[in-house]
């Protein structure tokens, strides 16, 4: 029997199952964060950038991506550290951990 539907399991296991489970829901959570922050890059870079898409992209089409791609990652950064520190701040004076 595994430890979730064993009322015997001792508490660190069930801890220890606890922690895993948290650990792998913060690290699907982070894939998927991965995931929109390059399909919504894509969408907003190639949609200002590329007006005609063809076999290639000019130097032009590339540059533009290029900086485009680099200020909407500093804006992501800029928004998940403040969005973190906020969580963090808010957990702290609420006392949860």
């Amino acid at each position: 029997m595994d430890s979730i539907s064993n009322p015997f399991a001792s508490s660190s296991s069930q801890s220890d199952l606890k922690t895993t489970l948290m650990n792998q829901a913060r690290q699907e959570a982070a894939v998927q964060n991965a995931r929109q922050l390059i399909e919504r890059l894509n969408e907003h870079c190639f949609e200002k950038c590329v007006p005609t898409p063809g076999s290639s992209l000019s130097k032009g089409e590339q540059t533009c991506f290029t900086n485009c791609m680099e200020k909407y990652m500093a804006a992501w950064n800029t928004v998940s550290r403040r969005y973190i520190s906020r969580i963090q701040q808010e957990n702290s004076t609420s006392g949860v951990f």
